[in-house]
């Protein structure tokens, strides 16, 4: 089965919780929208909602 291309959407953030995600991914090396990707994969695998763990 092919991959599907990402789906895009507006998230607001306010600018305190926006400072925070920026300095996050500055020191993982990634890019804000990388490591809102990476936070909620994260948060997906950590709750048991990953495709591999569904019935």
């Amino acid at each position: 089965m092919a991959k599907q291309a990402n789906k895009g959407f507006l998230l607001r953030l306010d600018p305190e919780m926006m400072e925070q995600v920026e300095k996050w991914a500055a020191q993982e090396f990634r890019s804000v929208n990388g490591q809102i990707q990476w936070i909620i994969a994260e948060s997906l695998r950590r709750h048991g909602r990953t495709k591999s763990n569904e019935s």
